[in-house]
């Protein structure tokens, strides 16, 4: 079984070829176009973010198709019918119509068995270019959808063993893997939840404001230091020793009795500090690196307080981390020292497969491959809740 995916939630155009037999895995390809031009705005903007996905996504499925060795060009015209079908798919892509066709005119049915694609939650212009383009493949080459939760894809990437590059793995054994609890975070989700079983989640506590992500980005700037916040933080944390660290910021809701988050108040805590700092001490490199320090700290605190109380009270057997922030160096090491290996297993994705990209929807489209759908029921759903996959179809 080969499994062809979609990843356009956000600002990164990701495609992989995921292949199954007997439960074994394969990466055949694994392509991601991240769009550098954000950086200049300090934020993802959605109409710009679906403008460039529109033009990377045939480049990054011929490369794709080619690191897979599905690639077989066969030119061919398509007929009226299917140009006016295809026309009418891509009507609010138009950018993206034209290099659809010229492809599908160029390279001929690729040895596939399914499509799956992120249909939320996620920005809602970036998702319909991805969908839409789901939509077109799905339609000319006769193959099957799957939906995908992009939240449930960056838990469900774990659940192979070693599938970082093109090594072979198996499923974990739920036996000693479940019940497991999954800290999400990135620029957009900070949630805990608990995984009952594999397709079996309830979300027990997230940001009631700002993800951490989010926070990163916003304390980055606020620093002026730029744009993705996570890792500069992260870079200028790295020239400061713990034991000489001056600066403490707050740890928001780090003792409440719940599993939510709220991060709002970091930020704002970043800007009053900067505020009443003597301008020739907030500009000096040494402030700037500690401030990195105490917000990457501060971060750290909270993330793994919160989510060990949860894996206390549910009696987990696994902690999983995933989501853009899971890449921070501190953040796995210190779940890593925090962690007590005798009772908890902890599983970090590859910094790679943190990320937003296409293996991930690869991992979960097979997981759901049983809620596979003609591509005329596809759609989006940009606020989709983990569990509720097909609620609003």
């Amino acid at each position: 079984m080969k499994i062809l995916a979609i990843e356009t939630s956000c600002d990164d155009t990701g495609i992989a070829i995921l292949e199954e037999k007997r439960g074994k895995f394969t990466v055949l390809s694994n392509i991601v176009s991240s769009q550098q031009i954000h950086a200049n705005y300090g934020g993802v903007f959605p109409i710009m973010a679906k403008r460039e996905h529109q033009t990377n996504l045939v480049p990054v499925l011929v490369h794709a198709l080619k690191q897979a060795k599905l690639a077989n060009p066969k030119s061919k015209t398509l007929n009226p019918k299917q140009i006016q079908t295809l026309k009418k798919i891509l009507e609010k892509e138009s950018g993206l119509y034209q290099f659809t066709k010229e492809f599908l005119e160029t390279y001929e049915k690729p040895s596939v068995d399914y499509l799956a694609v992120t249909h939320g939650p996620g920005l809602e212009p970036c998702l319909w270019v991805g969908v839409n383009f789901a939509k077109a493949l799905s339609f000319v080459w006769d193959i099957p959808v799957i939906p995908v939760n992009h939240i449930e894809a960056h838990i469900a990437v774990n659940f192979p063993e070693k599938i970082n590059g093109n090594s072979k793995s198996e499923i974990l054994n739920p036996k000693t893997t479940f019940p497991a609890i999954s800290l999400i975070v990135s620029g957009g989700h900070t949630q805990l939840i608990l995984v009952k079983k594999i397709g079996e989640y309830e979300i027990i506590g997230e940001t009631r404001d700002d993800a951490a992500g989010e926070c990163f980005d916003k304390a980055a700037r606020i620093l002026g230091l730029g744009y993705p916040g996570g890792p500069i933080i992260s870079k200028v944390a790295e020239k400061v020793d713990r034991g000489r660290a001056s600066i403490t910021l707050p740890r928001p809701m780090m003792h409440s009795k719940d599993y939510d988050f709220s991060f709002s108040g970091l930020k704002t805590s970043v800007l009053y500090k900067l505020r009443d700092t003597k301008p020739e001490i907030a500009k000096s490199k040494t402030f700037i690196q500690e401030m990195c320090f105490a917000v990457q700290d501060a971060i750290c605190d909270v993330l793994i307080k919160k989510t060990l109380n949860a894996a206390k009270d549910y009696k987990a057997k696994t902690i999983i981390l995933g989501g853009g922030v899971s890449a921070n160096q501190e953040l796995r090491e210190r779940f890593s020292y925090t962690l007590d290996p005798k009772t908890y297993t902890l599983i970090v994705p590859p910094r790679e497969l943190s990320t937003d990209n296409g293996l991930m929807i690869a991992v979960a489209g097979y997981f759901n491959r049983t809620k596979k759908i003609g591509w005329q029921r596809l759609s989006v759903h940009p606020n989709l809740r983990i569990g509720k996959e097909f609620g609003n179809i």
